[in-house]
């Protein structure tokens, strides 16, 4: 089935430009990724920017399975006009569940940035008609993370998916 038209749009919080994902934004995202401690939860490497560019591309391409949409954005930090992250939607099952995850580099963590980028993420999922759940899969030991879906205001679930607890907040009643 196919989803209805979602694209990623501009979402602006109270510091942060939530900014559609472009190609262009390899080479500065390769800097704000480059921590190898950000993968410490999710697995991989940093990227270099043309890797991380032809990913980029990739990702605006969009999915090759119609009943799947991709939405991304780079978190641009207004105070300091610099990128400091990323947050992504993948909304699956007839537009009905957005999966959203964040990540936001080392120099500009513990700020609230996550939390704030994810309230605004999820503020704009529940906009959506047909999304009724926003979920996230989280590693136990990873309260970083825990807290911004709580924020966010997502609890956990009994669903784990590799070793990583689905937290899930409704949109909908």
């Amino acid at each position: 089935m196919d989803l209805p038209a979602m694209d990623a749009e501009l979402i602006s919080t109270a510091r942060l430009d939530l900014i559609p994902l472009s190609a262009a934004h390899a080479e500065e995202m390769a800097e704000v990724l480059s921590s190898p401690s950000l993968h410490t939860y999710i697995g991989g490497e940093p990227l270099s920017p043309d890797a991380l560019r032809t990913r980029y591309e990739r990702l605006v391409a969009g999915p090759s399975v119609p009943s799947v949409t991709w939405c991304n954005w780079v978190l641009r930090l207004r105070a300091e006009s610099c990128l400091v992250g990323t947050v992504q939607a993948t909304v699956t099952e007839a537009g009905s569940v957005a999966e959203i995850a964040w990540v936001v580099g080392v120099p500009w963590q513990g700020r609230g940035l996550a939390t704030e980028a994810a309230q605004g993420l999820v503020s704009w999922l529940a906009r959506k008609p047909s999304v009724h759940t926003v979920a996230a899969y989280i590693h136990p030991r990873h309260g970083a993370s825990a807290a911004v879906a709580t924020a966010a205001g997502l609890t956990p679930s009994e669903q784990s998916q590799d070793d990583e607890i689905r937290w899930q907040r409704a949109t909908r009643p």
